[in-house]
């Protein structure tokens, strides 16, 4: 019997759990490493300027202390989905959650630029790992009904994560009157900044004590039994448990655990489904998005509004930001993920444009003129709406779903890793890029999201409604 008969067969696909409240919480636990992630990605945005006066250094080496979190991104990526396969997804969570917490510290009491480099490419190792297992235990837990919308779960984690670390953050600025290296407490105010994330690191390792390890590890293992438990408390007991468990040991034993070997193929070394994969990753970065979160502050401020309004300018984009991911998670299920993302790249492309339009203005007195000032805060808030209600969410959700079984955790991983390397290009070379033209800068972001469009067009496969054992 095939795995899609068989899916039918069990009720896997209409299954509706009695306690839906219980597996949000499942969900919602899981996604705490996104929160992570988002927070850790933005509260950087603070402690810039600090870095680069503390320290004295130039915006070259400044990018690299920004950006070298994300090369421990990009490893964390590559190695987490291995790593899951080995010794569960939930032991993942744990180091991660460690990590974390041991990052968190190291950063906020730096001895040199060397070592604040070497906390933050820790703290990238467990973003990384975090990335890829939160959306895949979220896929492997989440009833087929409800999985977009459950998947949509890590980014809106990442976005409250990010919105959360500019509040705190404004509220240090304030304690410090302002100023980023004000003392507080005996140490600086952007060192406050950096240790903050403790408690949602520690928070994030007690609550993995509190959920299920994901079905199909269990039944990986042999461990049938608990196996059982778990899909009747994410799916229901109208489900046949019975069957779901045969379901997914079938698929399984014609499968083995995924290696990097198993995505080779096709005519430019992966399989086509993995470029795909790829693909979306990237697109998602050039686009621009972490410029908002990483530099808003610093750029707000090049263009003469004065710190305080700065940090408040970059909290609404966040507020916005969640707004606009509020609004994906209520349509991925309903219009699919391939339209929402079609959506977002040509709202994307526009708001690029003016923008790249408003910063070509010449400042006045260090400032933007004034019409050329309000596109540019307009733009950017549209900018960030358009990629929260569609790529910032359907991304991850393609990334959960779109892999057959027997590649799915090597495939995450490889993808999620090239995210991390865009992310890092991008980060790395906006303050450079910004100092040679910043208005040409905002062109190539616009022309990224341009070329997103013929790509999904062509090549996405929309995954709204299916089982993961229908995938390949």
């Amino acid at each position: 019997m095939t795995s899609t008969a068989q899916g039918s067969a069990s009720g896997a696909q209409e299954a509706h759990p009695e306690h839906l409240g219980h597996v949000v919480f499942i969900t919602a636990a899981a996604a705490m490493g996104g929160f992570l992630f988002g927070y850790d990605s933005s509260v950087i945005n603070g402690a810039v300027e600090a870095i680069r006066s503390r320290y004295d250094i130039g915006p070259g080496t400044l990018a690299q202390v920004i950006a070298i979190a994300l090369i421990g991104c990009a490893i964390g990526a590559a190695t987490a989905g291995r790593i899951a396969d080995r010794i569960g997804r939930i032991h993942c969570m744990r180091i991660a959650a460690a990590l974390f917490t041991i990052s968190a510290v190291g950063s906020a009491l730096p001895f040199a630029l060397w070592d604040l480099a070497m906390w933050r490419i820790i703290g990238g190792f467990a973003i990384g790992m975090a990335s890829v297992i939160g959306p895949a235990y979220i896929a492997e837990v989440a009833p087929p009904a409800y999985r977009g919308r459950l998947g949509s779960f890590q980014q809106a984690a990442i976005v409250i994560g990010i919105a959360i670390s500019q509040l705190v953050n404004y509220g240090i600025l304030q304690f410090a009157d302002g100023d980023q290296r004000g003392n507080i407490g005996g140490i600086e105010a952007w060192q406050w900044m950096l240790g903050v994330m403790v408690v949602p690191a520690a928070l994030y390792g007690l609550l993995s004590f509190a959920i299920p390890e994901s079905p199909r590890f269990l039944i990986s293992v042999g461990k049938l039994d608990r196996a059982r438990r778990v899909l009747e408390e994410v799916e229901g007991k109208n489900v046949d448990l019975d069957a779901r468990v045969a379901e997914i040991e079938t698929a399984m034993r014609r499968e083995r655990k995924s290696t990097f070997k198993d995505l080779l193929g096709g005519r430019f070394g992966l399989l086509p489904i993995v470029w795909v994969g790829i693909g979306l990753s990237v697109f998602q970065q050039l686009v621009g998005i972490n410029v908002a979160f990483y530099y808003s502050a610093t750029l707000w401020q090049s263009v003469g509004i004065d710190p305080t309004q700065s940090f408040f300018y970059s909290f609404t984009t966040s507020i916005v930001n969640i707004i606009g991911t509020v609004i994906a998670m209520v349509l991925v299920d309903r219009v699919g993920r391939k339209p929402l993302a079609l959506v977002g790249s040509t709202g994307m492309a526009i708001a690029l444009a003016f923008e790249a339009w408003a910063f070509s203005a010449h400042l006045v007195n260090g400032k933007l003129p004034h019409p050329h000032g309000i596109v540019a805060l307009l733009a950017a808030h549209v900018f960030v709406l358009f990629f929260a209600l569609s790529w910032g969410v359907v991304v991850w959700v393609f990334l959960g779903e779109m892999f057959p079984n027997r590649i799915r955790a090597a495939a995450l991983g490889v993808a999620a890793s090239a995210q991390w390397i865009a992310n890092w290009a991008i980060t790395a070379t906006f303050p450079s890029l910004s100092s040679w033209n910043l208005s040409g800068t905002y062109i190539i972001y616009a022309c990224f999201a341009t070329l997103s469009i013929p790509f999904v067009l062509k090549f996405v496969r929309e995954t709204k409604g299916k089982a993961l054992e229908e995938m390949g």
